[in-house]
């Protein structure tokens, strides 16, 4: 997929590269795009930069002296406009450096003041060095960045892994040293790269608070380099402060291969199983209830970061049969929240809304508590992608869940939906694009609409066997389907209220 996809770019952003192995190419790859779609783009750098790589540009404006900066700035200004208008990128130096072959880098401070001219829509700045070199950990001079960044990309070259820790192969390797407690000379290792982009003297170090921080891991040329990315990509989503993680090679037709973002999950109970003739949630399978059953599986997915289960008809009874306690201390507190559906008996809608709200889908609503007292998990930013699950549909397991999510990765569909020779099955991914589809929704309706709205972009996930289409919708199909699963289970008794 390409950047300006996979960053899911915002107007008027500022884009500040750091790290090393690849930011210059990623920089002007970028700008293409942008330029592409239509967007007006000023690249530009606070550190140095190699004159050959300026040609790179369209068209260069260079401010030659940087004593007299408000003179030189008053000026670009002026030129700015027309220039944008007849090529739409333009990049912005400060001049000859000492070194013959390198342009100045320009001062944070006018990196800001381009950022709010009204005839640019995006500002991308190259705010470190690295030698040229795939890995690094900054200086204590470094970055220069801009207060303006709202999307701050470490970048680090998955080349480097398996090399020594050394000057030969990483830009100063005893600040990576220092920041992983590693030893010059150790191989680099996914855990070390990890450790090192996320740091708040590494790769986060100097980002606004506000800015997304979204590594960038480069140089993922084959099967090898890609599962190394993928083991530092999931290390980086252990850390509150990263948003997404980027894998993929900045030449590539594609750049971006995967971004990797955390996914939430929604197990919809607050239905009264009017039809099934007894309370469905709240019945046997496999050792548990179905509800417990089904959020198990969920948060047994290393792929899902938080689980929301929402609770209507006999709510008391439904988080009774899911066990939270025994939830909790299997997959830890912070990941399972149990909500109740305000005015569930009005329909699904109700529920679906209220199960994406608590885990973040719709900013600005507050899911009502739930009479368990669980709060939500803190969540610095909406989910990529919400799954969302049916407390009757059992035939969900974690490695289902790991391909929707996977196959978003490699997507960012609207939709990502499981299928069996040709069927649609269930549970069914939407991307965080079709959230606010959501809050259209009104009666006994789930997210169907929405599916089909989009029909023409899901991205399906083939499954080789049939229970993505189990339905336990009659008290038959509960008894057929527990036959098989349970020895000795009073199930008829069950339904029957005994």
């Amino acid at each position: 997929m390409k950047l300006v996809h996979a960053l899911r770019l915002h107007p008027r952003e500022v884009v500040a590269l750091v790290g090393g192995g690849g930011k210059t190419t990623l920089m002007f790859r970028l700008a293409d795009e942008l330029v592409e779609a239509g967007r007006r783009v000023v690249t530009t750098m606070t550190t140095r930069i190699f004159v050959g790589q300026m040609a790179r540009a369209p068209v260069a404006l260079t401010l030659d002296d940087l004593g007299d900066l408000p003179a030189q700035a008053a000026g670009l200004l002026r030129l700015l406009p027309g220039a944008l208008a007849a090529h739409g990128h333009v990049l912005i130096a400060g001049g000859r450096a000492e070194e013959p072959d390198k342009a100045q880098g320009i001062p944070p401070a006018l990196a800001d003041l381009l950022a709010a001219q009204p005839c640019v829509n995006c500002v991308i700045v190259e705010a470190d060095g690295s030698r040229r070199l795939s890995f690094k950990a900054p200086a204590e001079h470094e970055p220069v960045m801009p207060s303006t960044a709202t999307i701050v990309m470490p970048v680090a070259g998955m080349d480097v892994v398996g090399r020594p820790l050394d000057a030969a192969h990483v830009h100063r390797p005893l600040r990576v040293a220092e920041l992983t407690a590693a030893r010059l000379g150790d191989p680099v290792t996914a855990e070390m790269i990890a450790i090192t982009l996320a740091h708040p003297q590494g790769g986060s170090r100097g980002a606004p608070p506000a800015a997304r921080l979204m590594p960038f891991l480069n140089k993922v040329e084959d099967e090898m380099r890609l599962d190394s990315a993928r083991q530092v990509a999931r290390l980086l989503l252990r850390q509150p402060r990263v948003d997404s993680v980027l894998i993929g090679a900045a030449e590539a037709a594609d750049p971006v291969a995967e971004l990797w973002s955390r996914v939430a999950a929604v197990v919809l109970a607050a239905g009264e199983s009017r039809r099934f003739g007894a309370l469905k949630q709240v019945m046997p399978w496999r050792g548990a209830t179905l509800v417990a059953h089904v959020a198990a599986q969920a948060l047994a997915c290393p792929d899902v970061d938080r689980v929301a289960v929402t609770v209507g008809a006999e709510a008391e009874r439904v988080i009774v049969a899911l066990e939270p306690d025994g939830l909790h201390k299997a997959f830890g507190a912070d990941r399972l929240l149990v909500v109740a559906a305000p005015d569930w008996a009005a329909g699904q809608s109700h529920s679906v809304l209220a199960g994406l709200t608590a885990v973040g889908g719709l900013p600005g609503l507050s899911p009502q508590a739930s009479p368990s007292g669980d709060s939500a998990p803190d969540a610095k930013t909406e989910p990529a992608a919400v799954i969302f699950l049916l407390a009757d549909q059992p035939g969900v397991s974690p490695t289902l869940l790991s391909a929707l999510v996977q196959r978003h990765r490699e997507t960012l569909a609207p939709v990502v939906a499981p299928r069996f020779e040709g069927r649609r099955g269930n549970p069914v991914l939407f991307d965080r694009a079709t959230f606010r589809e959501f809050a259209g929704l009104h009666g006994d309706i789930g997210g169907r609409p929405i599916i089909q709205a989009h029909g023409d972009a899901i991205a399906w996930v083939d499954w080789p066997t049939p229970e993505i289409l189990q339905d336990l919708d009659r008290a038959e199909d509960y008894l057929y389907a527990a036959s098989g699963t349970q020895a000795g289970c009073s199930c008829s008794g069950l339904l029957l209220g005994i």
